[in-house]
């Protein structure tokens, strides 16, 4: 099954929400420093509810220390400024859904160690900002999940 990670994510309900949608689909989340809250945080528990005992969650210093334990991955950076469309690029189950913070997205050195092609987007209507990062991440998690035929998922 393909991963998740969230970079340098600011607000404890939309992780815990992640971390509940990660226990259920399979996979790994990666959370990469600065967090903007403690993972004892009590809204980031209720929001994840029971499933962190389900959840397999590494945390990382910084992007550099999270990209060099991917070797053989493919990092899919998932953006408002991606020119792909998330349903136009074909995902496998080596990938890691990298998203940015609620706050600024990815740093732009970040943004530029990703690939073009492997940064997607999803469309929405001219002028908006953003999606909730917990929405943006079941969104593509479940288009990727849907294209790897929903393996290990019942």
């Amino acid at each position: 099954m393909f991963q998740i990670a969230l970079f340098e994510p600011c607000i404890a309900p939309n992780t815990g929400n992640i971390i509940r949608l990660a226990a259920n689909m399979g996979c790994k989340l990666h959370l990469i420093e600065p967090l903007g809250f403690s993972m004892d945080e009590k809204r980031l528990r209720r929001a994840g509810l029971d499933y962190h005992e389900f959840a397999e969650v590494k945390i990382h210093r910084d992007y550099w220390a999270f990209k060099s334990t991917l070797t053989g991955h493919r990092i899919i950076a998932c953006t408002t400024k991606g020119e792909v469309l998330y349903t136009q690029l074909n995902f496998n189950e080596k990938d890691v859904l990298l998203f940015g913070a609620e706050t600024h997205g990815l740093d732009q050195d970040v943004f530029d160690d990703v690939a073009a092609e492997h940064r997607v987007r999803i469309p929405m209507k001219a002028g908006s900002r953003s999606i909730n990062l917990a929405n943006a991440v079941a969104i593509v998690s479940y288009e990727a999940a849907r294209q790897l035929t929903f393996e290990g998922l019942v």
